[in-house]
């Protein structure tokens, strides 16, 4: 009987004492975590909230993250947040270019959104077949919308002359895209009405993706934070030098319109990066805006939006054949301060025949490409001249 009553007893200590100790578990275990994450001087930078990761683009949380953006490093990414930047993807696409499309998306999806859920804007010069919008919509997590580009975006100003632009690229035809009327209307739109669409009224930051694009690293923070949070207006992977024989003019044009608006000149540019060694001519060097990542209210600004039109009205969309690529990138370099221009190194990023992948092995440990391959290692890449330039003063 003693003894029955004994082992009772001592179910009953053992039981108490679990308890006790997990209740103490619970009450030291957030300030020893706060303590992990502190900073030499007690300040906590950096703790991880209780919350779930994954909410709607544009969704505010209450409670503000404490992380010091000014010492971002993609090796010290901010904790998960439900904050999430006013943004979305931009994909100029067509619907022959579905299942190129789907194997896109879903590597950006597996990468970075579905941690993220950020909506996408997909934009055409036809209209989207129903089965273009059910593939897609069913391999995203974010909402998905579907826009008709209106036929004044993409196509002839009435100040062009379409036999003259008909005759340019039958003299073009040598030159890479030089016969393309298309790959005009693409440049043109591109370069200044994608951000005009109705659909992307409502946002605040882009992140321009292409059908057939390869992501190969895992994105461990939300870039579209990054850029809202440390004020960045402009993001690339890739750099490169333009085929001079598309834009024999644009340097010219774009001296001219310096010397007639020097007041949108910033003070502070990089113009430095696009000037051949003599400081006379334009040295081909451009970010590859097949990715991108920048701010719209900058694309909107009255700099950017005089420039294009300074371009537009000169002709050389349609009379020789310029991309985007040069005019965002000679756009960057007269208005930005390199302090507002981002390199995403650590995104691994493939368009044919170029690659973008991180070298630093802390980096490539989340990625699936060889980083020998990346093209700022190549004479070709400008990337190495972009690091070099001084900070603006």
């Amino acid at each position: 009987m003693a003894l029955r009553f004994l082992n009772k007893l001592s179910l009953k200590v053992i039981f108490v004492i679990v308890l006790l100790v997990v209740a103490v578990h619970y009450l030291i275990s957030p300030i020893v975590s706060r303590q992990l994450h502190a900073d030499s001087d007690g300040t906590d930078w950096r703790y991880v909230l209780q919350t779930d990761p994954i909410a709607p683009a544009g969704q505010r949380q209450s409670e503000a993250v404490k992380y010091d953006w000014s010492k971002f490093s993609p090796l010290n990414p901010p904790p998960k947040s439900t904050e999430r930047a006013n943004a979305c993807f931009v994909i100029l696409v067509r619907n022959s270019d579905i299942h190129a499309m789907r194997a896109t998306l879903r590597q950006l999806e597996d990468r970075f959104n579905r941690h993220y859920n950020y909506p996408y804007v997909f934009l055409n010069n036809d209209p989207f077949s129903d089965e273009f919008k059910r593939l897609t919509t069913a391999i995203v997590s974010g909402n998905t919308t579907y826009g008709l580009i209106p036929r004044e975006h993409w196509g002839y100003p009435s100040w062009i002359s379409q036999q003259k632009a008909a005759e340019t690229r039958v003299n073009m035809k040598h030159v890479i895209y030089g016969g393309s009327e298309s790959y005009r209307h693409m440049c043109r739109y591109e370069s200044g009405f994608f951000f005009r669409h109705p659909l992307m009224e409502q946002y605040e930051y882009y992140w321009r993706v292409e059908p057939g694009v390869e992501f190969s690293c895992d994105v461990q923070y939300d870039p579209f934070m990054m850029m809202q949070q440390r004020n960045l207006k402009y993001g690339f992977t890739i750099t490169l030098h333009e085929y001079k024989a598309t834009i024999p003019t644009l340097w010219k044009t774009t001296e001219q319109f310096m010397k007639e608006h020097p007041d949108l000149v910033a003070p502070s540019n990089t113009l430095e990066w696009v000037k051949s060694k003599d400081g006379k001519d334009y040295n081909g060097c451009h970010f590859w805006s097949n990715f991108e990542i920048g701010s719209l209210r900058w694309l909107r600004s009255k700099q950017y939006l005089t420039y294009f039109d300074y371009l537009d009205r000169s002709g050389g969309f349609f009379y020789e054949r310029w991309g985007d690529a040069p005019v965002h990138s000679l756009a960057v370099a007269m208005f930005l301060k390199k302090e507002e221009v981002h390199w995403f190194e650590d995104i691994g990023y493939f368009h044919g025949p170029f690659y973008n992948c991180p070298n630093p092995k802390e980096l490539n440990q989340f990625c699936h490409c060889n980083p020998k391959d990346s093209l700022h290692l190549s004479s070709y890449s400008c990337t190495k001249q972009w690091n070099a330039l001084p900070a603006s003063a």
